[in-house]
């Protein structure tokens, strides 16, 4: 095959498809078929065996498949879109795919083949820029007024209600966030979690992924929770007099014939953000996206920002529990308002389920005029 060939005078041929000078293919000349030239003066006039051209040529065929695949994606988050399946779900791994791409900047210079040489690394610059966390940590303004610990967890249709359990009686925290929460998780929290430590509770009791908890230590009144096809109740949480706006997340999961779903889900919660009119506001729980979803950013450009994130866990991962850190992608998220500090983020094995909890400790601040 001849793609990139110079022909010259005397029946050789330079510069082909990854030959030494940067191109891909190999050799040819007069009467060959398809610029193959049989005989063994193609092999003195190249100074290349058959056998380096053929893996110069797989090689070549390899990086090309490789960072195609990859660019895909990143042109996905370059354009600040989700895409269509299998885009959004290869999107949750964005950081991993340094390495196809790494691989395929290999491959190139394997092959000797220049474009893909620089095509990989314009690549892997892309990748690099976008691994880093999105949104601001500038510190809140204003004294600190109240603390509030929170943890979340999705519990797999109550698989790991136990293992919570456990965590919740070591972390303490003020408010707890349960997705997954089926009848049997629910009476069991209420049976193994004292009424005097979390008295308050808004919850939508339903079988299987359905339900979901909000436990509390402090005053919680009732408010609309975000509609949706798995339970995500709602409140107004009097945190040491200070009313916050708390929200459970669980939007579905972008499947692959339910994108769209996930994506309108995730606009309800970006809407009710944006109803708080800047109001303290936490929302916590299972959000099946990471920053590097379109439609998680438009949540977070609503005013709000990853705790996670503020206490230095931006890439941590929360899901699939069953591969070890650093692998997976963080899914569960505590969102706050920027009057909000945080700390101490954790994510935590419970066994049981497939998600790790998040446990961090949350600071408000007050401006002055506020006070």
């Amino acid at each position: 095959m001849r793609a990139a060939g110079t022909w010259e005078s005397g029946g050789g041929e330079r510069g082909g498809f990854l030959d030494g000078e940067g191109g891909v293919g190999g050799v040819g000349g007069v009467g060959g078929v398809g610029g193959v030239t049989v005989g063994s003066g193609a092999e003195e006039e190249t100074g290349a065996p058959e056998p380096r051209r053929r893996v110069g040529r797989v090689a070549a065929w390899g990086a090309g498949l490789l960072l195609a695949g990859v660019s895909v994606v990143a042109g996905f988050r370059v354009a600040d879109s989700d895409g269509v399946t299998p885009v959004p779900q290869v999107l949750a791994f964005l950081p991993w795919l340094l390495v196809p791409a790494g691989a395929g900047l290999l491959m190139a210079f394997l092959a000797r083949w220049r474009i893909g040489m620089l095509w990989g690394v314009v690549v892997l610059g892309v990748l690099a820029w976008y691994v880093e966390p999105y949104g601001n940590t500038d510190s809140p303004s204003g004294p600190a007024v109240a603390e509030v610990r929170v943890l979340t967890s999705n519990v797999e249709f109550g698989g790991g209600t136990r293992g919570l359990i456990d965590a919740v009686r070591e972390e303490r925290p003020d408010l707890l966030f349960v997705e997954e929460c089926d009848f049997a998780c629910s009476a069991l929290l209420r049976k193994e979690l004292p009424h005097a430590d979390y008295p308050y509770r808004e919850s939508v009791e339903a079988s299987g992924a359905e339900g979901s908890v909000i436990l509390a230590k402090m005053p919680l009144k009732s408010a609309d929770g975000v509609e949706g096809t798995l339970g995500m109740p709602g409140a107004v949480a009097d945190v040491q007099g200070h009313d916050v706006r708390v929200q459970l997340a669980h939007p579905m999961p972008p499947l692959p014939r339910g994108v769209d779903l996930w994506q309108s889900e995730l606009r309800g919660i970006q809407e009710y953000a944006a109803a708080g009119d800047g109001a303290p506001t936490i929302i916590a729980g299972d959000f099946n996206a990471t920053q590097d979803h379109a439609a998680f950013r438009s949540v977070l450009d609503e005013g709000l920002r990853d705790t996670a994130r503020l206490a230095g866990a931006s890439r941590a991962p929360s899901w699939p529990a069953a591969v070890p850190a650093p692998l997976g992608a963080q899914i569960d998220h505590v969102l706050a308002t920027p009057d909000f500090s945080a700390r101490d983020a954790r994510f935590l094995d419970i066994g049981n389920t497939d998600h790790r909890a998040l446990v961090v400790t949350l600071t408000l601040h007050k401006a002055e005029t506020e006070r």
